[in-house]
């Protein structure tokens, strides 16, 4: 068997897990979306909010391995925030922003409505740093 055969075969062996991974990740991204939509209040949604899954930018490989990061570019209002999320064993992390990192063991409606209210305070903090200090 060839090397290419050994890589094809790997990865036909690992599209089922792949597949698995990036829908799960792909919900997070999206429960996260939708949280963001939520902060309006109760018949309030942020209707200035949309969700584009996008592939990783940072990624050395496609297809993606299982545990590879998974990307969506947030918009809110006038601003869009790379969103980045894997899963493992104990949940889902991940990366917003040029500093914002996340852990949800679980997509409780309370930790998204957390995270989401996190993601906009840390995004709007960015905006707000003196000049200097937000081109270092």
């Amino acid at each position: 068997m060839s090397d290419f055969d050994t890589l094809q075969l790997a990865l036909q062996r690992s599209a089922q897990a792949r597949q698995a991974d990036e829908r799960a990740c792909e919900h997070c991204l999206n429960a996260l979306y939708h949280a963001v939509r939520r902060l309006g209040g109760p018949g309030l949604p942020l209707n200035n909010a949309s969700l584009e899954l996008t592939p990783d930018p940072f990624a050395p490989l496609r297809p993606a391995p299982v545990g590879s990061f998974h990307a969506a570019w947030l918009r809110v209002g006038m601003c869009e925030v790379l969103v980045r999320v894997r899963r493992d064993s104990s949940g889902f992390h991940g990366e917003y922003g040029r500093a914002g990192r996340f852990h949800l063991p679980d997509l409780g409606e309370g930790a998204l409505q957390e995270l989401a209210r996190a993601l906009l305070r840390g995004v709007a903090g960015e905006y707000s740093e003196p000049v200097g200090r937000a081109l270092n």
